[in-house]
């Protein structure tokens, strides 16, 4: 991302301390989307901390590992605002937060990873957890796995799959999977010959392919018969 005819613009520093338990922080970012900046305080409750999202329209929950803890009232909107300490120093990178619970438990990127990962980003480089280009593009949108236990900003939380499979939430108009004829309400158990068992398995089998593979797709109806279909994967949006 660039901006064009931005000059003379202040940078925010980028903390050099170790972050400890307890420690004041703001997050920063445009809660709700209302296209202006608001900050929330609260404290780093833990360090090092995992956390499991909800699935976010066509993207699969995730498990997050090594993250900041906070108690800052981070909402949908925010993800990707900085996250500061009290010197006004960035010290992560505002990604998930729980949905409809008192207090909000929200987790934020580390900044030096968040750094790490932009740098391989720019010079082009691809690992297990970076990928550059479009992702393969299914076309359905999957249930919550039922281990989920904090959301996305602005993801919702639909059935969940119990470890069968991935349940489908819904199918999106002219995709591959739409034209394959799977609905909501299916559970995906297979995809290109891997078995799979949660919403978020399907999300990393998918990440192994390109758009344009032909690959197959086995599927539980509601009926309870076990249906298969060759799909050609389409060019999904950015995740």
């Amino acid at each position: 991302m660039k901006l064009s005819g931005a000059s003379g613009l202040a940078t925010i520093r980028i903390d050099d301390d170790a972050e400890t338990v307890g420690q004041a922080v703001t997050a920063v970012g445009n809660a709700e989307g209302q296209d202006s900046l608001t900050a929330a305080a609260g404290t780093i409750t833990a360090l090092k901390a995992s956390v499991t999202t909800a699935s976010e329209g066509a993207v699969a929950g995730e498990t997050l590992r090594n993250m900041l803890q906070t108690s800052a009232d981070v909402v949908s909107g925010d993800s990707g605002g900085a996250l500061i300490d009290s010197q006004a120093e960035v010290v992560g990178m505002d990604t998930a937060a729980s949905s409809g619970t008192t207090p909000t438990v929200a987790y934020a990127i580390p900044i030096e990873r968040a750094l790490t990962i932009a740098t391989s980003i720019r010079k082009g480089e691809t690992s297990s957890t970076v990928t550059l280009g479009y992702p393969a593009f299914l076309g359905v949108e999957v249930s919550s796995d039922a281990d989920t236990t904090a959301y996305g900003p602005g993801a919702t939380q639909g059935a969940t799959s119990g470890g069968g499979g991935a349940v489908i939430a819904g199918v999106f108009q002219g995709t591959p999977a739409a034209t394959a004829g799977l609905e909501e309400g299916d559970t995906i158990t297979a995809i290109g010959g891997t078995t799979v068992s949660s919403s978020g398995e399907l999300s990393k089998a998918l990440s192994g392919f390109r758009p344009g593979q032909k690959i197959s797709v086995t599927w539980t109806d509601q009926t309870g018969d076990s249906r298969t279909a060759s799909v050609t994967l389409a060019q999904g949006p950015a995740a």
